[in-house]
């Protein structure tokens, strides 16, 4: 997120509004408990600041979050103006890893305090207060303001710090999981207005994925709670933190896994691209794609991951192939094409034993199916064909033909997704075209990873009806491309006779198709996967001599792509 929205700036603003009005109470008040506040918050803090400043040289986990116990005992201790307070210091110092950092620090700063105040109105409705021994917020219970709370004027009596167990789990409970509604609501908002996410989906996953961490975060906070008011005092309840701050970092070395995951993923793209230096950041950018039809299409985060990788690792197996052929400049033969189209079940072969991969091994397999079944390795027809397989082809040819390649210039994004809707049903699954053109419809294009000159960005708004401006987006590009031309499989092979590469040699000279006779006009010049470059054929040479029609057996599969 480079800029920053007009309406996602004024929903942060309102965030910061909010959370401000509702620690005024608490610094304007006369009863605000400053020595309790005081030490939760440095408490909170330095847990935040760990994380940035690891002692003795140690490297923290990545994925290790706020850590909210601390901020949750605050609610059970504290008023609910001074509970935001004390989660405000934390929430400003906690740790950022995209830009603006600033913005992004002074939301979770006033998201926290805002959650803080949300669960302590919550906690002190359902008598909380009360059930832990406190009394009313504010110090109105048997040990005074201060005494029994942050143990300042000694050990409290063993009448003022008795909870009401089990009773106080409830408003405790309750508290827990408002303060995980609120930052949920929060975060689902933002999502909305900085990513332009549909409402459907910008709260999908959040709740689920953190409410049980809240839970657990929240009873062990009621146990530093109830050990902060114990004879005990402080010590006591730093003993609760400890476990639970190990348990954390526990969990954040899954995290770290999940990184060298994606480091190896990372290295294996590059292998890729070295090899084949003409498709060099194809494969990140089909990885963004298939993310953006997977989101569009409702699926889960977990999910989700798993079809960008899928994406990402797509072509994995050209490392099978040898680079003479990848990096041909003349026409294929019959037989480099065989050779070729063994990538896919090269790619299976190699993450077989990955074992986090799950679905996109699938993918990786069969992105070269088609829904007609005169694709390949097996020639599986409609459902047979893995749902992720289907997001991946249409992702792939998609970024095929909107970058610049050595055998063919990128084509307008619009032309682009005219092109897939008009393949939908017979080469591509035609729902995972619509969650594409859509998506691209309401936030654009924007390429994260790149290498090629000639690669395009697309504001929002620009692809929503790619069928209405394909025509005139037709006429930017500077070579005409023969229909069908750009979803074609290889670059054109040597017919007997011949060494042009034109459609009449590749119809007289490709294998026939395993399933059903294309819909597309015959010719293939350009390769959607990239996998060889080849020169273009001459302009309208696809009709000229074909001896294949539309929907013959004769014609090459349009999705026979390598």
């Amino acid at each position: 997120m480079r800029v920053l929205p007009p309406l996602a700036r004024a929903y942060v603003l309102c965030a910061v509004l909010a959370a401000c009005s509702c620690i005024a109470p608490a610094v304007a008040g006369s009863a605000t408990p400053w020595p309790s506040v005081g030490l939760l918050s440095v408490l909170y803090l330095g847990c935040e600041l760990v994380k940035v400043c690891p002692l003795m040289g140690r490297r923290v986990p990545e994925g290790l979050g706020s850590f909210f116990p601390v901020v949750l005992a605050a609610v059970f201790l504290l008023p609910p103006a001074a509970a935001a307070l004390v989660a405000l210091p934390g929430g400003l110092a906690g740790t950022v890893t995209a830009r603006p950092a600033w913005v992004r620090r002074v939301w979770h700063g006033a998201q926290q305090s805002i959650a803080a105040w949300t669960a302590g109105q919550v906690y002190g409705l359902l008598g909380g207060p009360g059930a832990l021994g406190t009394g009313s917020f504010g110090g109105a219970g048997p040990s005074g303001p201060e005494e029994g709370i942050a143990g300042t004027a000694g050990p409290a009596g063993p009448a003022a710090w008795v909870a009401d167990f089990p009773y106080v789990m409830l408003p405790a409970a309750a508290a827990a999981v408002a303060f995980c509604l609120v930052l949920a609501a929060l975060d689902g908002c933002i999502l909305a207005a900085a990513e332009r996410r549909p409402a459907t989906t910008a709260w999908r996953g959040l709740l689920t994925r953190s409410l049980a961490p809240h839970c657990v975060h929240g009873l062990a906070g009621l146990m530093m709670a109830v050990m902060w008011r114990s004879p005990y005092g402080l010590p006591a309840a730093l003993l609760v933190m400890l476990p639970m701050y190990i348990s954390c970092w526990v969990f954040a070395q899954y995290h770290r896994e999940r990184a060298a995951h994606q480091a190896t993923i990372r290295a294996l793209v590059q292998a890729v691209d070295i090899k084949d230096r003409y498709t060099r950041g194809h494969s990140e950018r089909v990885g963004q794609a298939s993310a953006m039809i997977a989101r569009e299409l409702g699926m889960g985060e977990e999910r989700l991951e798993v079809v960008r990788i899928a994406g990402i690792l797509h072509d994995v197996g050209k490392l099978g192939v040898p680079t003479r052929l990848l990096r041909k400049d003349g026409p294929l033969t019959p037989e480099e094409r065989r050779i070729i189209e063994l990538h896919p079940e090269y790619g299976h072969e190699m993450v077989r034993g990955i074992g986090f991969l799950g679905e996109a091994r699938a993918a990786i397999l069969h992105h070269h199916e088609r829904v007609d079944g005169s694709g390949y390795p097996y020639g599986l027809t409609g459902e047979q064909i893995p749902v992720l397989a289907r997001v991946v082809a249409v992702a792939d040819a998609f970024d095929a033909m909107t970058s610049t390649r050595s055998y063919s210039r990128a084509r307008p994004v619009p032309v682009a997704l005219a092109e897939l809707e008009r393949c939908a049903g017979a080469q591509f699954d035609p729902d995972m075209v619509r969650a594409l053109v859509e998506a691209i419809g309401r936030q654009g294009w924007h390429p994260k990873v790149t290498s090629d000159e000639d690669l395009q960005v697309i504001p929002a708004g620009a692809g929503a009806s790619a069928g209405e401006s394909a025509a005139g987006a037709q006429g930017a590009v500077r070579e005409p491309v023969p229909a069908g031309a750009a979803l074609t499989g290889l670059p054109a092979q040597a017919a007997p006779g011949t060494g042009t590469g034109t459609a009449a040699g590749t119809a007289k000279a490709a294998p026939q198709p395993r399933g059903a006779g294309s819909t597309l006009p015959g010719a293939g010049t350009a390769d959607p996967c990239h996998c060889v470059p080849g020169p273009a054929a001459e302009p309208g040479a696809a009709g000229q001599g074909a001896t294949g029609t539309p929907g013959s057996p004769s014609a090459p599969a349009a999705g026979a792509n390598a």
